[in-house]
């Protein structure tokens, strides 16, 4: 069966840089949300808390569920609100805010430009008030940006729109509430961090989105995806591959069928575009639901190392591959 690989070493190799870059460990927030990228929810959170993490961000209850006692606090950015210990409540509209049961921990989300979700600038005051009158426990105020990874000047105006939301926090009366904006990317961008926490996804797994034109912190990839061999044959020149006959056998060749296929969450991509494994593989005709073919005679192979070069040849991104990979394919700590 296909399985993945998570290097430990280089997980805890990336949280250490990301510590040394904001000066603090106890300012990591690592984000599980989905699969943890796909690298395994409960896999990443326990390995997360024994490098020393305390805080985590999932996308909802049911997430929270299984990783929040190995952190202090547990933030759950969009769900259904159950009151969790440990756990807070993101506030992403002021309807939110009439509907969260009273002494709910909550964080309050702010749009400074990202119009995603969160409750406009205009609407603090009221967001506030709102707060009080239901009862609310607020623990945290935090925007998200939307182009930290980008050569722009929109960066700057999103942070000084949030200076803007944290002077009105200040003159509300509330008070030990943390403040947040840095995504992996910002974190990675900005050379002082005086947010109370970061919230950390990409960037833990291994990958610095940033233009080169960035100071670089390098990052090593933590999943790995491999594939085992189903079956072989010896083909001979003329002889065709797989659904649509797409691959003619240019030559007498060995081939070998591997268990791995879109099914799995491995991207179909274009047959005409063959992707190629690290090793120098060609895939060979189109991806099946569970199988590929590649002329090769290795027992299992190497798919996938490196999310973002694997990635280029589907012309998308890094997230898109590994969120992709299927829950249920082991996952292994080396």
């Amino acid at each position: 069966m296909a399985f993945i690989t998570i290097n430990r070493e280089n997980f805890f190799y990336n949280l250490n840089q990301i510590a040394l870059k904001i000066g603090s460990l106890d300012k990591i927030a690592i984000v599980l949300k989905d699969n943890a990228y796909g690298h395994g929810l409960e896999v990443m959170a326990k390995l997360a808390s024994e490098f020393g993490v305390k805080h985590a961000v999932v996308h909802n209850y049911r997430e929270a569920q299984k990783i929040n006692l190995l952190f202090t606090t547990t933030l759950i950015l969009g769900s259904e609100v159950i009151p969790i210990k440990r756990c807070h409540y993101a506030i992403n509209s002021l309807e939110d805010i009439k509907e969260i049961p009273k002494y709910t921990k909550v964080e309050l989300k702010v749009d400074t430009g990202m119009h995603r979700n969160g409750i406009m600038i205009n609407e603090i005051d009221e967001a506030l008030n709102l707060i009080r009158v239901n009862n609310l426990n607020l623990v945290g105020v935090m925007t998200h940006h939307r182009s930290a990874d980008e050569l722009s000047s929109e960066f700057f105006w999103q942070e000084k729109q949030f200076e803007m939301v944290k002077k009105s926090l200040k003159l509300s009366g509330f008070k030990d509430i943390r403040v947040h904006s840095c995504n992996s990317s910002a974190t990675l961008r900005k050379n002082y961090i005086d947010d109370d926490i970061v919230r950390v996804g990409i960037s833990a797994y291994g990958y610095n989105e940033l233009p080169k034109s960035f100071n670089s912190i390098k990052l090593k990839p933590v999943l790995e995806l491999y594939a085992k061999k189903v079956s072989s044959r010896n083909l001979k020149v003329g002889q065709r591959v797989g659904y649509g006959a797409d691959f003619i056998a240019p030559k007498d060749m060995f081939v070998s069928t591997y268990d791995i296929g879109y099914g799995d969450g491995w991207s179909r991509g274009d047959s005409t575009k063959p992707y190629i494994t690290p090793k120098g593989f060609k895939i060979i005709g189109r991806v099946s639901m569970d199988l590929i073919s590649l002329e090769s005679s290795e027992d299992e192979v190497c798919i996938m190392s490196d999310a973002k070069e694997s990635a280029k040849a589907f012309n998308t991104i890094s997230y898109d591959i590994i969120t992709s990979l299927s829950s249920q394919i082991p996952r292994y700590i080396i």
